[in-house]
C-alpha cells in the first residue's frame, strides 16, 4: 500500500478558482519575488510603516526579520496547521542553529561555511533525537514534553557552560570570523537578500512536502490518525518527518537570524517565542499556504513598530487611563491579535475569500 492512499481530498485548502484567476495566482509570487529582490535599489518613503527610506539600513534590517520569521512560521505551520502537532519546543531548533553555529566559529575557530554547514546538520539532527522521543506520546502529553525539551535547552542556555552561550548577555560573532560581505552596516542589503533567499527555499521546500504523497499522510494524520492507521501505515514516522523537516527550517533560520543580529540571543531559546510562533501562524491563518508567512510578517512588524509607538511622544502626553496600556507593547500586540482573531477567524489569508463572499451576498441580494 502506498503513502498515497489517504483521501487527497484532505490536501486541497484553496477552492477552486477561474481560469483567469489561476493565471494570475500561478504568476503573482513571481512578480513579488522581483519586486523583494529589487527593495535594497528603492529610496522610496513609507511614513508610519518604515522609519526612512525602504532600502535605508534600519528598513532593511525591520524587512529582513519580518521575511526570516514569516519563513520560520511557515516551517512551523508543518506541525501545527499540517499534521495538527502543537509543538512549544519549537524555539530550541532555531537557537541551536543560532548557538552552534556561534560555537563552531568562536570556540572551534573552524571556517564561516563549514560553521554554517555544522549548525544546520546539528540542529537537524537535535530536532531528530528530541522528536523520536517526544512523539512517542501525543495531545497534551507531546506538547508538554516538547515544552520539557525547549526548557532545558533555555536553562542550559542561561547558565553559560563554559562561557559559550554568553547567558543572559548572549554571545555576539566577532566582526573577523564573518566574510567581508556580511560584516558591517554597509552590507545590509546583502543580509537582506540572504533572508530573502530562505524564505524563498523555506516555501519552496514546504510547498513540495505538503503536495507529496507524505504530505497528503500528514492532512490524513491531521484530520484522522485511527483511520490513518487502519489504512496499514505508521503514523510515527510521517510525524517524524514532518518534525524533523520543521526543525530543519528553523535551524537555517536561526543561522540566518545569527547573521542579521551579529550574534545568538537568549530571548530565542525561551517558550515564549514558540508562543510568538503560534499567534503568527494563528494570525496569518494556520494550514494556509500563504497565511503563516503574513501571519509571521505582520507580527514582526507589529512588534517592532508597535514598540516604538509605546515609546513615543504622542503616547506619552495621553491621560494616565490611556497612556499605561498603550505604552505596553504586548497590550498592544495582544489587543491586535484579538482583534484579528474575532473579525478574521481563519487568519489574515482568508481575507480575500471573505471578501468574495460578501460581495457575492451583495450581487444576490440585489438580483
Amino acid at each position: 500500500m502506498t503513502t498515497a492512499t489517504p483521501v487527497r481530498e484532505a490536501a486541497r485548502d484553496e477552492p477552486v478558482a477561474p481560469p483567469g484567476a489561476r493565471r494570475w495566482t500561478r504568476w503573482w509570487p513571481g512578480a513579488v519575488l522581483l519586486a523583494l529582490i529589487a527593495v535594497p535599489y528603492s529610496a522610496l518613503p513609507l511614513p508610519g510603516l518604515l522609519d526612512g527610506p525602504i532600502g535605508s539600513a534600519g528598513s532593511l534590517q525591520l524587512l529582513a526579520l519580518c521575511l526570516v520569521f514569516g519563513a520560520l512560521a511557515t516551517g512551523y505551520d508543518l506541525l501545527l496547521g499540517r499534521t495538527g502537532l502543537l509543538s512549544f519546543g519549537h524555539a530550541l531548533y532555531f537557537a541551536a542553529g543560532s548557538y552552534l553555529t556561534n560555537a563552531f566559529m568562536t570556540e572551534a575557530g573552524l571556517p564561516f561555511v563549514p560553521s554554517v554547514v555544522l549548525g544546520l546538520l546539528s540542529g537537524t539532527a537535535l530536532a531528530a533525537l528530541l522528536g523520536s522521543v517526544s512523539l512517542r506520546v501525543s495531545g497534551i502529553a507531546f506538547s508538554m514534553v516538547t515544552l520539557a525539551f525547549a526548557q532545558a535547552g533555555s536553562l542550559l542556555v542561561e547558565r553559560d557552560p563554559g562561557g559559550v552561550t554568553g547567558g543572559e548577555e548572549g554571545r555576539a560573532i566577532p566582526a573577523d570570523r564573518l566574510p567581508s560581505s556580511l560584516a558591517g552596516i554597509g552590507n545590509t542589503a546583502n543580509l537582506y537578500w540572504i533572508a530573502l533567499a530562505y524564505l524563498v527555499v523555506t516555501l519552496a521546500v514546504v510547498h513540495w512536502a505538503v503536495r507529496s504523497p507524505t504530505g497528503r499522510v500528514w492532512e490524513g494524520i491531521k484530520e484522522n490518525e485511527r483511520r490513518v492507521e487502519v489504512l496499514g501505515l505508521r503514523p510515527y514516522g510521517f510525524k517524524l518527518t514532518a518534525f524533523v523537516l520543521a526543525g530543519a527550517l528553523a535551524a537555517a533560520g536561526g543561522v540566518v537570524h545569527l547573521l542579521l543580529t551579529g550574534g545568538a540571543t537568549p530571548q530565542t531559546t525561551t517558550s515564549d517565542f514558540t508562543l510568538s510562533l503560534l499567534v503568527m501562524v494563528v494570525l496569518g491563518g494556520s494550514g494556509s499556504r500563504w497565511g503563516p508567512l503574513l501571519g509571521g510578517v505582520v507580527y514582526t512588524w507589529a512588534d517592532q513598530r508597535l514598540g516604538d509607538l509605546a515609546g513615543s511622544g504622542t503616547v506619552a502626553g495621553l491621560p494616565s487611563v490611556l497612556r499605561v496600556p498603550l505604552s505596553q507593547p504586548l497590550f498592544l500586540l495582544g489587543t491586535l491579535f484579538v482583534v484579528v482573531v474575532y473579525v478574521l477567524p481563519g487568519g489574515v489569508a482568508r481575507l480575500p475569500q471573505r471578501l468574495r463572499a460578501a460581495r457575492a451576498r451583495s450581487a444576490g441580494a440585489a438580483a
